[in-house]
């Protein structure tokens, strides 16, 4: 059952070790199946971008609360799941993040990501 004018971007963060981290943000408005597309293009590989630079909430601490911090696992990138049609049970959450034309504007406006907006782009500083 979708919720009109709601939707969910999924995506998650998985270390070189293969542990992951889910997180899910509620988005006011949907995008369109072409502007999901074009959005890939932006993602390095289709499907990874830097959560800093485009403001998206970042996984690793989920993952630290396991290790008691950063490991030689850690790096940069988190993955793009899915952005679907919301469903009744995603507005428990609460407040929507943001909308998903912000969230398509900001991925679209990357010309480049920037490894330098993570706390793990130099693991020699640990």
């Amino acid at each position: 059952m979708s919720v009109n004018g709601f939707s969910v971007f999924e995506y998650l963060y998985r270390d070189a070790g293969n542990f992951k981290a889910w997180g899910a943000l509620l988005l006011k408005g949907a995008l369109t199946e072409a502007q999901v597309r074009e959005m890939r293009t932006k993602l390095e590989g289709g499907e990874f971008f830097i959560a800093e630079q485009i403001g998206v909430p970042p996984l690793y601490q989920e993952l630290w609360e396991y290790s008691d911090g950063p490991t030689e696992s850690d790096h940069v990138w988190h993955e793009f799941f899915a952005l679907r049609p919301s469903v009744e049970n995603d507005l428990v959450e609460g407040t929507p993040w943001g909308t998903a034309n912000a969230l398509f504007t900001a991925v679209s406006g990357i010309a480049r990501w920037n490894e330098r907006l993570s706390p793990h782009w130099e693991k020699a500083s640990w």
